[in-house]
């Protein structure tokens, strides 16, 4: 494993992460128990320290886990948690994936923050997020406030946004760093998905912000896995990707395969991963872990040969001119 210095601060974050919502939820299929917990104790093994939760994973449960498995390598590990959900309140049900009531005023922050600890058996945080605010939010002083205090009692070592929960959030994205001199900013990012993430290149390193990507493999769709587009239960949050975004998604795949084969020395799984290790601006990626077979090959992305800069001119062109799907491809051998 590699690591990374998340800008303005002491934590050294594994370059591939762990997004505990896989173990913590149905959204990502159904996981047994037991293998939830493999999940978590190979990841340590095989280097990652950087697991990445939230306080509405499993209501709570995707804190729990981590104290249950983890919690005896506790000071080994970087924490990150969010806050800003209420799903304790049982008066209001949620419906599918819909998003839940959000509230950021100063004692349901307090509150939040010190139910994550009691749930990770921890006396601190390492990395707490604001879980998908809208502008309205980053634009409250007293939320940033209570941060601040938060930090100086110990609860939190540094503070940071997650955006979402879909593609987007520019100017969510812009006011967390530049106004709020957040430490990090969570965003999606892959070959498939890059606006507006590389927007937010230039001014995370203009503010030595660290950007943690989320979600590498666009919806599996660049696993190597899939040949048509796949169907999944109505409970995975893969299913709300529309069919036809799954089709058109396989098609641009076949321009890019290119960056996979005995010849680069990764595979295109591995590829979607160094692509978004590329940037300096990104500290650590989050893929998806659902077995341990993928724990392994995704965690050995990190030892597989960089993109090099001729593969990333061609992978700009493409993004340019949406992979050419309505005309001939390009020449992508001469790399």
């Amino acid at each position: 494993m590699k690591y990374r210095l998340l800008p303005r601060t002491e934590l050294s974050l594994s370059e591939v992460g762990f997004g505990v919502w896989t173990v913590a939820t149905t959204w990502w299929g159904k996981i047994p128990e037991e293998q939830r917990a493999a999940l978590l104790e190979n990841a340590v093994e095989l280097g990652v320290n950087f697991f990445d939760t939230a306080d509405t994973y499993g209501e709570g449960y995707g804190e729990e886990i981590l104290a249950k498995v983890l919690g005896h390598r506790r000071h080994d590990l970087v924490i990150a948690t969010k806050f800003g959900y209420d799903f304790y309140d049982k008066l209001t049900p949620r419906i599918g994936h819909q998003e839940r009531p959000q509230k950021f005023d100063p004692d349901f922050v307090r509150f939040a923050c010190e139910q994550s600890l009691r749930r990770l058996n921890s006396d601190y945080i390492d990395l707490y997020q604001v879980h998908n605010p809208r502008i309205d939010a980053l634009e409250r002083d007293e939320l940033f406030e209570t941060l601040e205090q938060l930090r100086a009692e110990g609860k939190i070592r540094y503070y940071g946004v997650a955006l979402g929960p879909d593609i987007g959030w520019f100017e969510e994205g812009e006011a967390a760093m530049r106004e709020r001199q957040v430490s990090s900013l969570q965003i999606i990012y892959s070959i498939l998905e890059q606006d507006p993430a590389k927007d937010f290149f230039p001014i995370a390193r203009d503010c030595q912000v660290g950007l943690l990507s989320r979600v590498p493999h666009a919806s599996e769709a660049l696993t190597g896995r899939y040949t048509e587009a796949p169907t999944f239960d109505e409970s995975d949050h893969r299913s709300h990707r529309r069919a036809e975004w799954l089709r058109e998604a396989l098609r641009k795949v076949e321009q890019v395969k290119f960056l996979a084969g005995e010849e680069t020395g990764r595979t295109l799984a591995q590829a979607a991963i160094k692509f978004a290790l590329y940037p300096p601006a990104i500290t650590s990626v989050l893929p998806n872990f659902t077995n341990l077979e993928e724990l392994r090959h995704y965690t050995d992305a990190v030892d597989t040969p960089d993109l090099t800069d001729g593969e990333q001119a061609l992978l700009d062109d493409l993004w340019a001119n949406d992979f050419y799907l309505e005309e001939a491809s390009p020449n992508l051998t001469e790399v």
